[in-house]
Parts: structure tokens; sequence; C-alpha cells
């Protein structure tokens, strides 16, 4: 297989995951079976990515996957442009309640969202965004991996927890200055 389409194979890979991706993933994508050809690739289309592309990038996560993304400075410019999001209002603030006070049971989830959030656990489970562990009749959820990779969090859950409240206390200051009560369901 000659390098140009191996380099295909990798830029094709990092496009169409919407997700990072390890190196084991990019070498089989490649199809090289090549850890150093696949490392020199990436290394070459993250070089390429830069010069060709003022808003996009392809970063190494300090975890050692690769993802293509979009820079964080232009995300709210495209905000209005990007297509549907991943999930829905409710589901993502089901998420965020998940986020913060997880580990978090079933019934409490009920108790605060209302029973709406059986659909909200199934798509979350689905999308590999929550786990969940049986203790007796109760399931018990937390966030995982794959969430905190996909929102960019790094640290452990009461660093995360922190930054929502953070996050929280922010917009609360910002609506009580502009009287208008605002909900947050944005992690970053």
């Amino acid at each position: 297989m000659n390098m140009d389409e191996a380099t295909a194979r990798i830029e094709a890979a990092l496009y169409s995951a919407g997700r990072p991706l390890r190196i084991e993933d990019l070498i089989r994508a490649s199809g090289t079976e090549s850890r150093t050809k696949t490392l020199e690739l990436l290394k070459n289309i993250m070089k390429n990515t830069k010069s060709a592309f003022k808003a996009l990038e392809v970063v190494i996560l300090p975890d050692g996957s690769y993802v293509f993304q979009l820079k964080p400075e232009y995300s709210s410019t495209v905000k209005r442009y990007a297509s549907k999001p991943v999930l829905p209002n409710a589901a993502l603030k089901t998420l965020s309640y998940i986020a913060y006070s997880q580990p978090i049971s079933s019934k409490q989830l009920v108790e605060v969202r209302g029973t709406g959030v059986y659909a909200h656990l199934k798509e979350l489970r689905q999308l590999d965004y929550i786990s969940h562990q049986n203790v007796g009749r109760l399931k018990i959820y937390s966030t995982t991996e794959k969430f905190q990779k996909y929102f960019g969090i790094q640290g452990d859950v009461e660093d995360l927890k922190q930054r929502l409240f953070s996050k929280v206390r922010k917009t609360a200051r910002m609506s009580q200055t502009n009287s208008t009560p605002q909900i947050v369901t944005e992690l970053n």
C-alpha cells in the first residue's frame, strides 16, 4: 500500500469518527500494520492540517488518542450552523445532573427529572456516556471515560463537579444582572 492511500485512510477515519481514536485504531485504518509508519503519517497530517486549515486541527489528547476537531476559539462562531446536536436538551440536562451528582440512583433521577428520564438513560447508555451498576433492584449511574473524552474533561469526578458548580454559579450571577433565569446545560 502506498503512503498516500494510507494517509487518506487515516484522514477518513479521523474525520468520520467524530470522536478521539486510539493509535491502534489508526494503525488498522491506515492498513500499514506499522506503528512507526502510522505515527509518521499522523505527524504529516497534523502539519498539513495546520497549514491548510485555519479553524480545524488534529490534536493528540492527554490519553494519547487523536482527534480531528474544530479549534475551540471557533466553536461559538459556528454554533448556529452546526447540525442537530447529538443529544436533545432534556437528555443533556439529565447527563449533566448525573455528572454532577454521580454516583446517583435511578430512583433519585426520576424524582428530580421525571419519568422521561428512562428514555434519556437508554439514549445515554447507547452513546456510552453513562454506565450503571445494579445494587439490589436499583441501578446506580455514573459517567464513563467516553463521556470525559467527548466533552474534553480531564481529571477526576470531583474536578468535574467543581467545574460544573462554578459554571452554574457564574451563570446564576449573569442571570441576576440580566434578570433572566438561565439553565446551564453546557459542560465546557
